[in-house]
């Protein structure tokens, strides 16, 4: 019977202990990661804008996701995709971070190998890969691909 009453209380205890527990809150990233480029200064981000390699640059929507805006800027030289980036993805906390430095370059070599939007998405950022999607093609719409 003793046993019996100290494993309630032990497990009580643990319970109450475990549902007390409150993990601190991670905010305010350090750094953005390195496979979002930051727009330079001086550049509205309009469409059409010729790039220094010769093609022409078209600035997709911002795709607004969960996890906060997704926007991309694609390069077009010959009717062909030459350049792709980031230029806004979720990374206000590390777990942020964390994925799109491993999702944003696989979907930007999807993107460069299908030559449109009709990419796979990256398992574990599935709604960093919809809004990449969603704004890749409103650029690919631009561009008229």
């Amino acid at each position: 019977m003793r046993r019996a009453l100290l494993a309630i209380v032990v497990t009580a205890a643990g319970l109450v202990l475990l549902l007390s527990f409150k993990p601190h809150q991670i905010t305010g990233a350090g750094t953005p990661p390195a496979a979002v480029a930051q727009a330079p200064a001086g550049r509205s981000g309009t469409s059409g804008d010729t790039a220094a390699s010769g093609g022409q640059t078209y600035t997709g929507d911002a795709a607004d996701t969960r996890w906060g805006p997704v926007q991309v800027r694609i390069t077009v030289a010959d009717k062909k995709i030459t350049r792709i980036e980031v230029l806004q993805a979720p990374d206000t906390n590390h777990r942020d971070i964390e994925i799109n430095e491993r999702a944003l370059p696989v979907l930007r070599q999807e993107t460069l190998s299908a030559q449109s939007a009709r990419i796979d998405t990256v398992s574990g950022a599935t709604y960093t890969s919809e809004g990449y999607v969603a704004s890749l093609q409103s650029a690919i719409d631009q561009a008229g691909l």
